[in-house]
């Protein structure tokens, strides 16, 4: 996408060798960084008031972790490739007003999802060090139902370099469902060669989202081989699981997928939290990187880090009403109320913005 896009900020890097990071530190004048080292990533910030637009220093060399992550697009002719979505415009209130909600059970399959989400919870928890107080995530809306979470880390406070490596994981676990349910609609679509009512597109829009927001991370947060490694193998367990899954199953799965959005908004909702709070100092006045102010068209004076976050809660907000929504209706005739025309405008009705966001979803009686 904005493959020569420059992160503004803060940049996670790999454990480097000795000699490289005894060469950093030699070059460090002002003795304003500090460094960590992770299994899963690490980073190491300078802080330069006076260039603050700049990159930070990194045992990385630019040119490596550019042509890594983000290869430079070799094109005579071509000047810049934009998204193939555009993405919708969200204005300050309706991002504020995005809260955590959970859809309670009713069926069956909605037991088995919520069930399935709490176990992936429990293992995103323990592989990326994620804890809090049980009791205040009780109060938040979390349905984890876990006396105490603990990590192989142990419980700790969330600091700036475990919450980028939670978002890591996250996304590019999201990024799965959309594309996986998109494939096979297409998939019966061809097959019983009946169109699909718009469900295709906007289940691989999301996925292209989720994918945006793990490219946005990717400025931030350079992943090192144990998290690359955790991302491979969940990618192969899940991706085969929710297509065999939703070859019999898609209500269910569209549950379940609504549940796994409602504990990303809380995610999001505790990090926006945690900034507003002063627990994580380097977000204070660390700027979205180029590659998210282009694709949420983020204003000038509002490109802070809580900012983004804000943007992507919303996302995962609106994703959590898509699928809720998905998971009401009937699977193979009825079409998809986010991209109809409906016969009185005026009336509250899904749509792709965040104006008139159900948290819930909408019931089947109430768009179809």
């Amino acid at each position: 996408m904005y493959a020569h896009a420059r992160p503004t900020a803060t940049v996670l890097v790999n454990k480097g060798a000795a000699a490289q990071v005894s060469h950093a530190a030699h070059a460090l004048v002002d003795g304003s960084s500090s460094a960590y080292f992770r299994p899963c990533a690490s980073y190491w910030r300078v802080q330069r008031p006076e260039s603050p637009s700049k990159r930070h220093f990194t045992t990385t060399p630019r040119t490596q972790f550019q042509e890594r992550y983000f290869p430079p697009a070799d094109t005579k002719n071509i000047k810049i490739t934009r998204p193939a979505w555009h993405h919708p415009i969200y204005t300050e209130p309706q991002m504020n007003a995005i809260q955590v909600a959970h859809r309670e059970r009713k069926t069956w399959s909605d037991v088995w999802a919520l069930a399935m989400v709490r176990l992936l919870r429990f293992g995103m928890d323990t592989a990326t060090g994620y804890s809090h107080p049980t009791e205040e995530a009780k109060n938040m809306g979390s349905w984890l139902g876990l006396s105490k979470v603990k990590s192989w880390f142990g419980p700790s406070p969330m600091t700036e370099r475990k919450w980028l490596m939670r978002f890591l994981f996250l996304e590019s676990v999201a990024g799965v469902p959309g594309m996986v349910a998109g494939s096979v609609r297409h998939l019966h679509s061809l097959r019983r060669l009946k169109r699909d009512n718009g469900w295709i597109e906007t289940l691989l829009e999301e996925a292209y989202n989720e994918r945006m927001h793990l490219l946005t991370v990717m400025k931030l947060a350079e992943p090192g081989r144990f998290m690359r490694a955790m991302i491979i193998a969940a990618q192969g367990v899940f991706y085969n699981m929710f297509f065999m899954s939703y070859l019999f199953f898609p209500r269910a799965c569209h549950r379940f997928v609504g549940y796994l959005e409602e504990e990303a908004v809380l995610t999001y909702t505790r990090a926006i939290g945690d900034i507003e709070a002063g627990r994580l100092p380097k977000w204070q006045k660390l700027e979205a990187p180029e590659i998210a102010v282009k694709y949420w068209n983020m204003p000038e004076d509002h490109r802070t880090m809580r900012d983004l976050l804000l943007y992507i809660r919303a996302d995962e907000a609106k994703h959590r009403e898509v699928n809720h929504t998905l998971g009401n209706l009937e699977q193979k005739n009825d079409p998809n109320p986010f991209v109809s025309e409906y016969e009185d405008p005026s009336r509250p009705h899904p749509s792709k913005g965040i104006e008139n966001i159900k948290p819930t979803g909408w019931n089947r009686e109430e768009v179809i």
